[in-house]
């Protein structure tokens, strides 16, 4: 008689590259936001391809790590909520910072990119995971805040 096993395995989190090299202990502005998270967007494809990354938080506003969820195209990228807060349940983030790079230099977001924050947002809300913050970075040290603006 045939047995019905199979292999399960485990999500790890590694930590490489520590962000204590970039001589924050904690976020307290949009600035240190993008003072930290800007290092892990792809310099070279910054100008032609979409990414999308997040920067997971302690309870003290401290970065506990970054995690790099999704790359797209020219004009969209993914955002897959299971990863992004998977990651954070696994890191034990009690908060977040999402991020995306506009290709075009456009700071402004779109509609799709508003949903999506609210969509982050509502579902941090039944997690008891704070969204802080969404940036939209350029490859010039220009950026957009979601916070600055009052949209979260």
């Amino acid at each position: 008689m045939k047995t019905n096993e199979f292999i399960l395995n485990e999500l790890e989190i590694v930590y490489t590259n520590p962000m204590t090299k970039l001589g924050l202990d904690k976020v307290v502005s949009s600035r240190d936001a993008h003072k930290l998270i800007k290092p892990f967007f792809n310099e070279n494809t910054l100008a032609c391809q979409e990414e999308f990354i997040v920067m997971y938080m302690n309870q003290g506003s401290v970065p506990v790590g970054v995690y790099k969820v999704g790359k797209g195209g020219i004009t969209s990228t993914v955002a897959d909520m299971r990863l992004i807060f998977g990651v954070a349940l696994k890191s034990l983030a009690t908060s977040m910072i999402v991020a995306h790079n506009h290709p075009s230099g456009t700071l402004l977001p779109s509609k799709n990119d508003k949903l999506l924050t609210k969509k982050i947002y509502e579902i941090g809300l039944i997690m008891d995971i704070a969204l802080v913050d969404h940036l939209i970075v350029t490859p010039s040290e220009c950026y957009y805040s979601f916070a600055d603006q009052g949209l979260i």
